[in-house]
């Protein structure tokens, strides 16, 4: 195939070359900044630390809110259990002083039996038994927690002494005990009845023989 001479040959363009280069040294359009890449850098850092320590006290406060929380709970548990054995304690002294107080007057009967024995019958089995049953008695009462009041030769104490009659002695000092006192677990289960020396103590007359 021939060419004509008056037609211009085809023109090939090299676009690589119509690409400007750009200079060594000059890089301010390609890359940030070296202290603009800092800055950012310890923004982002900064940022992130500033949301973790937030997260860090949110955490802190809800433990200590439970941890609180929870110690509430624990001291309403314990004072809770501590008032239920000590309504327990109380009923079953209760229940024991009412079985108690009804045992005494049997008590007090044996013990006036024995003492009023005539000694003819002493060395008697059958006595020998009875004393036995109210040693029984005593111990069964001493087990529980049952003491008996002193009262003979005592400075009478109103607390745990009754007087029930005044005769002539040292004022102030038990003659005589009527009837045995008790208490249980350090109260007054009952008082003893006593003979008191000297006047009544509102003066009302002379002292009862």
């Amino acid at each position: 195939m021939s060419v004509r001479e008056d037609e211009e040959p085809p023109r090939f363009i090299d676009r690589r070359t119509s690409q400007k280069p750009v200079p060594e040294g000059d890089s301010s359009e390609a890359k940030p900044k070296d202290d603009e890449t800092v800055g950012n850098k310890e923004s982002m850092t900064q940022e992130g630390t500033g949301t973790l320590e937030e997260q860090l006290t949110r955490e802190k406060e809800r433990a200590e809110s439970y941890y609180a929380s929870w110690q509430r709970a624990a001291a309403d548990y314990q004072n809770f259990k501590r008032r239920v054995e000590q309504e327990r304690s109380e009923f079953t002294q209760i229940a024991n002083a009412s079985l108690i107080f009804n045992l005494l007057p049997i008590v007090d009967d044996l013990e006036r039996a024995l003492d009023n024995v005539d000694a003819h019958l002493a060395g008697l089995t059958w006595l020998d038994g009875v004393r036995l049953i109210h040693r029984k008695f005593e111990a069964l009462l001493e087990m529980n927690g049952v003491a008996e009041i002193p009262a003979d030769g005592q400075d009478f104490d109103p607390n745990v002494h009754e007087a029930v009659m005044y005769a002539e002695g040292e004022a102030g000092k038990v003659l005589n005990v009527a009837q045995k006192g008790y208490t249980l677990g350090g109260r007054v289960l009952r008082p003893a009845m006593v003979v008191v020396g000297g006047k009544q103590p509102d003066g009302g007359g002379e002292a009862q023989a």
